[in-house]
């Protein structure tokens, strides 16, 4: 019982920081692992509790007008394909190549979302098709999250603000509508291999559901000014993280 009220809380702060800013499996993957889960139950399980909490913060960005879903059918189809791909993946190989690239893309993204003029409230001009972004973005990130994880939401607001010109809030919204795209896939492709804790994985859920209505209504009120010092240090944490690792 201890345990499952240690991983539930850590999965309401987890889904908290996700809805916001991305990078709850920087929490909750090391909670799992902490808990005596081996890597892939750990990735598995952490796939069924951040499904609830994406699922939650998408539905409550979509009611405050943040997420553009008929637009982003191409995206979603795209992400759903690069999912499928990476957690397919993951099962045969070892992800560690990854975790010699990813911190340092993180720590050049950080350094993007604290100094670009580009990072506001206010939406500006796209400079690639939708198209472009399916593949480059949609396809790409959803690959990388359904295979290793860790940042996926910082590449895909990435992508929203550099390449679609969307200002923070709006790029956050529809981050959560892909990261839930994401989530979801790999939780059915993992969920047919077997290595899901569910006990722990619904506790968790609960927690991320808190957790992340918290954490999408605050970013809704507080907009660029919260979602913006919140990017940059989840992105600056994940690139520690694995670099210590």
């Amino acid at each position: 019982m201890e345990l499952l009220l240690a991983l539930f809380v850590v999965a309401l702060i987890a889904g908290w920081v996700d809805a916001i800013g991305g990078g709850g499996g920087l929490l909750s993957i090391p909670a799992l692992l902490w808990a005596g889960f081996t890597p892939l139950e750990a990735l598995a399980t952490n796939k069924l509790q951040a499904s609830f909490g994406s699922s939650t913060a998408t539905l409550n960005y979509t009611r405050h007008g943040l997420v553009d879903v008929k637009g982003q059918k191409l995206t979603i189809a795209l992400t759903f394909l690069g999912a499928v791909c990476g957690t397919l993946l993951v099962q045969q190989i070892d992800a560690g190549v990854l975790e010699k690239a990813i911190p340092v893309l993180l720590m050049a993204f950080a350094l993007y979302f604290l100094f670009s003029p580009k990072i506001s409230d206010v939406d500006q001009q796209k400079s690639v098709s939708p198209l472009t972004f399916a593949l480059g973005v949609g396809f790409t990130v959803g690959f990388y999250d359904g295979f290793f994880g860790p940042g996926a939401g910082t590449f895909f607001t990435m992508g929203y603000v550099a390449l679609l010109g969307y200002g923070l809030p709006k790029a956050t919204g529809n981050t959560k509508l892909l990261n839930f795209t994401s989530n979801i896939t790999s939780l059915l492709f993992f969920a047919l291999s077997g290595h899901i804790v569910w006990l722990a994985g619904l506790v968790m859920g609960v927690g991320q559901v808190i957790g992340s209505y918290l954490g999408s209504h605050m970013a809704v009120k507080h907009g660029t000014r919260l979602i913006r010092p919140v990017l940059v240090t989840v992105s600056l944490l994940v690139s520690l993280k694995l670099l210590l690792d």
